[in-house]
């Protein structure tokens, strides 16, 4: 998969795409991410991308021209791949499993990260889709990004170790996942359900889909609605 980020901040994003699974998805040539500077595409010596808003206001508004110039330069290198273009924006849809498994299903996805006040409202003309992560308000677009990018990576082949742990995941089948354990077996006089030492599986599977729902019903039981 192809991932492109427009942003006015670059520098954001090499601790979390520099480690853990999405730098080795990227390390095996499953990923790649590129990152573009918006200022790059400014008219002026300055490179301003934002300006004062008509009819009054605090704050600044990213221009329109910077950032159509930005995204039809990364369209122009799409080799008809399927792809999606989103803008990270609390009025969005929420993000969640089912909308991480449905863009896992692009070739490319390009992210235009928005900052200060907000975009010019042409500049949603862009983007197939709005995403929201959650009803709270951030001072850019770029951790948004980084969480969305992160959940997609989980569910293309051969990102995770093993094959079935993005099954496994919470919110995969719309439920919590179920509890875990590992050695000891004993700590603290908190053991280990012998279910899961017992070797039958069917047994075990019957536990975990029986915890989940549990768990679910007490944590989260607005998910079995």
């Amino acid at each position: 998969m192809l991932i492109d980020i427009i942003t006015l901040f670059p520098e954001m994003f090499g601790g979390v795409f520099g480690e853990s699974i999405v730098k080795r998805a990227v390390d095996n040539g499953i990923l790649k991410i590129n990152l573009t500077q918006l200022r790059d595409f400014a008219f002026d010596k300055h490179k301003q991308v934002d300006d004062s808003p008509f009819g009054g206001g605090s704050g600044m508004v990213l221009k329109p021209e910077p950032m159509y110039r930005a995204v039809r330069h990364v369209l122009a290198s799409d080799e008809n791949l399927s792809r999606r273009i989103i803008i990270t924006d609390p009025a969005g849809q929420t993000f969640n499993q089912d909308k991480a498994k449905e863009l896992a299903n692009f070739e490319r996805l390009i992210f235009i990260c928005g900052h200060y006040e907000g975009f010019d409202a042409r500049i949603y003309d862009l983007a197939d889709e709005l995403i929201s992560i959650g009803d709270y308000v951030l001072t850019g677009g770029e951790l948004p990004a980084m969480v969305i990018v992160d959940a997609v990576s989980r569910m293309l082949p051969g990102v995770l170790g093993a094959t079935d742990s993005a099954v496994t995941d919470s919110f995969f089948d719309g439920i919590l996942s179920y509890p875990q354990y590992t050695r000891p077996r004993d700590f603290e006089g908190k053991t280990v359900p012998d279910v899961l030492l017992s070797g039958n599986h069917a047994e075990i599977n019957k536990w975990r889909r029986e915890q989940a729902l549990k768990l679910t019903e007490s944590r989260r039981p607005d998910l079995l609605d």
